[in-house]
């Protein structure tokens, strides 16, 4: 192999290796994306359950829950 086979290869194998660090890259961004949806979405019903609960203490209390 020649100096500009050589140089052409090295090239080809540094491109693949940007392409995968990348992919990596862009691989943890998604899941760091999900895990944050999902605990939005968990904290969202922990915050619905909470005040569904709150309204029924004001319903017994009051004596709108008969």
């Amino acid at each position: 192999m020649d100096n500009s086979q050589n140089v052409s290869y090295q090239a080809g194998q540094a491109k693949g290796q940007a392409q995968e660090k990348g992919n990596q890259m862009m691989d943890k961004a998604a899941n760091a994306a999900q895990s944050a949806k999902e605990t939005m979405q968990e904290a969202g019903q922990q915050m619905q359950a909470t005040a569904q609960g709150a309204a029924d203490a004001v319903k017994n209390a009051t004596g709108m829950n008969k």
